[in-house]
């Protein structure tokens, strides 16, 4: 096992168990301790676990959010080829909505030049990169702008939400599960992620394996109201089943 999978698989059982002991762990994944403990912190610094003695909780048990620069640095091959995947969801002409997320950021730079749509965003750095496109028209939400996700929120930005509708919207998500629905951990960015899915004619979800195994405060939408879950060849089998029974269609890239 590499240590990006030996992670990866560490995090998984922390998101299940709500915690991870440090001997168990090289026990079962058959390492040293040490190994398990650079592992740690590792994932600690991108934000997705938190130290304890002995061990390690996984952020969300925390009430914490991990910032966009430390989210950037997970999943970035998954990521990659989600953007790359979803390019086939786009119209030849017509609306988008984009979200702010690191996956959609990748959307964004991945983007052929040749394609000339109206793209809507709510984050500065989004707006920026796809201004420079002589080809886009881009309508950036106003509104607060959220130092944590860079994502703009409240009602300045939920306001033209209000009176726009999109061909698609690609949404992202810190947290989805059959049970609880799309998830995130604040409610302003909640607010907004519901108003994309209602301002648009179609919902697309880019989320990484990993966002499969939380529930977070805010939900913002089901399963139901999305019509296509791009991931990565990470997710269970079973769970993407699970999934699409519950409505949407499930590309596994």
């Amino acid at each position: 096992m590499y240590a990006e999978e030996r992670q990866q698989e560490i995090l998984r059982r922390a998101r299940e168990a709500g915690r991870v002991d440090v001997v168990r762990l090289a026990e079962e994944l058959e390492v040293t301790t040490e190994t398990i403990r650079r592992d740690l912190t590792v994932l600690e610094r991108a934000g997705v676990l938190r130290r304890v003695h002995g061990g390690a909780i996984p952020v969300e048990r925390l009430g914490f959010e991990p910032g966009l620069a430390a989210r950037d640095e997970v999943m970035t091959g998954e990521k990659e080829r989600i953007a790359k995947a979803a390019l086939a969801e786009f119209p030849d002409d017509g609306s988008v909505i984009i979200d702010a997320g690191t996956t959609t950021g990748r959307l964004v730079h991945v983007l052929p030049a040749d394609r000339e749509l109206t793209v809507i965003v709510n984050s500065p750095p989004l707006a920026t990169a796809l201004a420079m496109r002589p080809n886009l028209t881009v309508i950036m939400l106003g509104g607060r702008v959220r130092g944590r996700t860079l994502a703009s929120v409240d009602d300045l930005a939920l306001q033209p939400l209000r009176h726009l509708h999109a061909d698609v919207a690609f949404i992202a998500t810190n947290g989805c599960s059959v049970e609880h629905g799309l998830t995130t951990p604040d409610p302003a960015e909640a607010a907004i992620k519901r108003a994309m899915i209602e301002a648009s004619e179609r919902s697309v979800l880019l989320a990484d394996h990993t966002k499969f195994t939380g529930t977070y405060l805010a939900r913002f939408g089901t399963l139901a109201q999305i019509d296509v879950i791009v991931t990565d060849t990470g997710i269970d089998p079973a769970l993407a089943a699970r999934l699409a029974a519950a409505g949407p269609e499930v590309i596994r890239a």
